[in-house]
């Protein structure tokens, strides 16, 4: 008698997003505004997709949804095949603003989520350091947030986020507040973490190149209610900012917005 070999089973793929005729109005001078209609969308497990559009389109409103912060009036956000009915612990956002507690140092501001889902206080602590160390800090986790610069804090701000091991990392406007030369940095940072979690990643920006830099699609929004479009970003790792290929796309998406 043979012994029939066991193949073994394929590893679960998570962090899948899925949108499905998803709607959210507002009121506005006595009526509803619409802002999002009707908006389908795959989102494939540890990809990179960058959300943009001009103030008013609904960006901002879209990612509170994915996160679980508002709910659509129409429509639904599945998470691997699951409609979502708020907050998760599989999704983490990151604001422009870390939100840094001012008492606590760098790597107390890291644990503290994790101490409030139930994580030991070593636990915590072990995994804060893990985290710190991987955005660049480990020699700044006895300081507090008064003693950082911006692109500092914000880099504690993805260290929180990323301590709780979320599958879903929501992006909102992270990097907008900082000044030039540090913005440009930290996506470099973004970039390289993203390639290291393997995390699914969307981003919310107002910056036309840092969508390009860091996403394999861009999610174009309108205030005319027109159907959002998607443009792929094929462009290879690590991104060259000044390759003929990375203008013409950062020219095409600005065609988008009648820009030139």
């Amino acid at each position: 008698m043979t012994r029939e070999a066991t193949i073994p089973a394929a590893p679960t793929v998570r962090g899948e997003v899925a949108l499905r005729g998803l709607s959210k109005s507002f009121p506005l001078q006595g009526r509803l505004r619409p802002v999002l209609r009707d908006i389908d969308l795959e989102i494939r497990a540890g990809e990179a997709l960058a959300i943009v559009g001009p103030s008013g389109c609904g960006k901002t409103t879209l990612l509170r949804l994915l996160a679980g912060l508002d709910t659509p009036d129409r429509g639904e956000v599945l998470i691997d095949a699951r409609p979502i009915s708020g907050v998760g612990t599989e999704r983490a956002v990151i604001y422009q603003e870390p939100r840094l507690l001012p008492w606590l140092t760098v790597l107390d501001n890291v644990a503290f989520g994790l101490e409030l889902r139930g994580v030991s206080h070593a636990e915590a602590r072990a995994r804060a350091r893990r985290q710190i160390e991987l955005v660049g800090l480990g020699a700044f986790e006895a300081a507090y947030p008064r003693q950082l610069s911006g692109g500092m804090a914000q880099r504690v701000g993805i260290a929180r986020a990323l301590a709780v091991q979320p599958e879903i990392l929501l992006l909102d406007e992270p990097l907008g507040a900082l000044d030039a030369m540090t913005k440009l940095t930290m996506q470099e940072e973004l970039a390289r973490i993203w390639r290291e979690q393997k995390v699914t990643m969307i981003l919310v920006t107002h910056d036309l190149e840092e969508a390009i830099f860091l996403a394999d699609r861009v999610l174009v929004l309108s205030t005319d209610g027109s159907a959002p479009t998607t443009i792929p970003v094929d462009l290879p790792r690590p991104r060259d900012r000044n390759a003929p290929e990375f203008v013409a796309m950062r020219r095409t998406l600005m065609g988008k917005f009648g820009l030139h």
